[in-house]
């Protein structure tokens, strides 16, 4: 879902919200409320069956584990209960969907389970799905539950693929609209975000406040945004860790583009209240809508080194470094740098495959505004020695054009789909049969 359809879905529950009325959303309830017994969340075991399929508390904590590896361990033991009720909320929604794949007769086989898993072993994690395997088990979690959260993921795809996206249309003019104003907008901002969308009313709302402030507070302190997203966020985007894609202002409530304005690449924001919830949203990138982006070059270029024996000063460093600074000046470009170097006793490694948007975020504007042969200041520490990069070679990025028809409609109708999707899940909720043990 992008962030247009984010925000729809938020202002539509808001609206379900009011048009419940009243301060009990419609629900006779009294001012004052008296229990006759209390549940006591120390002594509730995280055992649930659903519908007769049976969620255990080893299945949470493999899941959990995932997000808490995700966050470099740094997650209190407060934190690990909040995190235990949500994995509980979220294995529960998708042994519906399982639950429902099956019933309606789609089925995902083992053997396409085994491949994904094999794919995200070396994508994620640059492993064959054996050390995977050995990996996760390390770390408290294991393959079934991984395994089984693709299973649940490709069975909701391609139900909804059979049973919902057939229905979903969407107008040529519809498309054509969409792709003049992107032609209009051609030269400004549009901004790749992350959301984590927390779904309140007015009851909830401070509660839900609370819960978004603790869940900034770890992302603050090191918490994996996409592990989180996946895990808390109620927007369907928390599938892909809350990436909202492309989006330009325009497209958000303005609360949310209020916020986003003026932020920088990396930086967090929220929670911010918006109908229907709060959000807490991460800029991840920024560019000019169809315009060539200059952190898309392709550079070629040297980095050479020297490092400082142990027990160096820091006068000495210094001096090294400045005459190492001269020598790399005096190279004349990069034809020559080599045998200046080994003079010098420094180190070359060559790289002609590399973006500038790769590079650390303190280099990128000044590798791209070197000429061929140029060098950067030094940089380094008396500990990680001192170094330069060489420009050899640069290929500017083509102008993008805009995207294709086909590539706007789909898009278009993945966004309709989505919300259908949420109402489907809705539904199997009302249905289904709970039992906590």
């Amino acid at each position: 879902m992008t962030a247009l359809a984010a925000g729809a879905a938020a202002m539509a529950a808001g609206a379900v919200a009011q048009d419940a009325g009243g301060s009990g959303g419609g629900l006779n309830l009294p001012t004052n409320v008296e229990f006759f017994a209390k549940n006591d969340p120390n002594h509730r075991k995280a055992t649930v069956v659903i519908n007769g399929e049976v969620i255990t508390g080893t299945d949470v904590d493999h899941r959990v584990a995932l997000i808490v590896n995700a966050s470099g361990g740094k997650v209190s033991d407060e934190e690990k209960n909040r995190l235990k009720m949500q994995v509980l909320r979220n294995l529960m929604d998708e042994t519906l969907q399982i639950q429902e794949a099956r019933a309606q007769k789609v089925d995902v086989e083992d053997s396409e389970v085994d491949q994904t898993f094999a794919r995200i072993a070396a994508q994620n994690f640059n492993q064959d799905a054996k050390a995977m395997d050995a990996y996760l088990t390390k770390i408290g979690s294991s393959a079934a539950s991984l395994k089984r959260q693709i299973r649940g993921e490709l069975s909701w795809n391609r139900l909804l693929r059979r049973n919902v996206q057939p229905f979903v249309n969407v107008s040529d003019e519809e498309v054509r609209e969409v792709l003049k104003r992107l032609q209009d907008a051609k030269g400004t901002e549009e901004y790749r975000v992350g959301e984590i969308f927390l779904s309140a009313t007015d009851e909830t709302k401070s509660a839900v406040y609370q819960n978004a402030q603790k869940i900034v507070e770890q992302l603050k302190g090191g918490g994996s945004f996409v592990g989180y997203a996946r895990q808390f966020s109620e927007a369907s985007t928390a599938a892909v860790g809350g990436d909202l894609g492309w989006i330009r202002l325009a497209q958000l409530p303005n609360e949310l583009s209020a916020s986003l304005t003026g932020l920088q690449t990396g930086q967090l924001v929220g929670p911010v209240e918006i109908r229907g919830g709060f959000s807490i949203l991460l800029l991840i990138d920024k560019r000019q809508v169809l315009t060539a982006d200059p952190r898309d070059a392709l550079l070629s270029l040297k980095q050479i080194s020297i490092s400082f024996p142990a027990g160096v000063t820091e006068a000495q460093a210094t001096d090294k470094a400045k005459a190492f600074a001269t020598a790399m000046q005096s190279a004349r470009g990069c034809g020559t740098v080599d045998s200046v170097a080994a003079g010098l006793g420094a180190e070359v490694v060559t790289n002609d495959q590399i973006k500038a948007r790769d590079l650390p975020a303190q280099l990128q504007n000044m590798v791209l505004a070197l000429n061929m042969g140029e060098t950067t200041p030094p940089f380094g520490s008396i500990q990680d020695g001192v170094r330069v990069l060489m420009l050899c070679g640069r290929d500017d990025p083509k102008v993008d054009g805009a995207p294709d028809f086909e590539a706007v409609q789909q898009q278009m109708e993945d966004e309709r789909v989505n919300k259908r999707a949420q109402t489907y899940l809705r539904d199997l909720r009302r249905d289904a049969v709970i039992d906590y043990d």
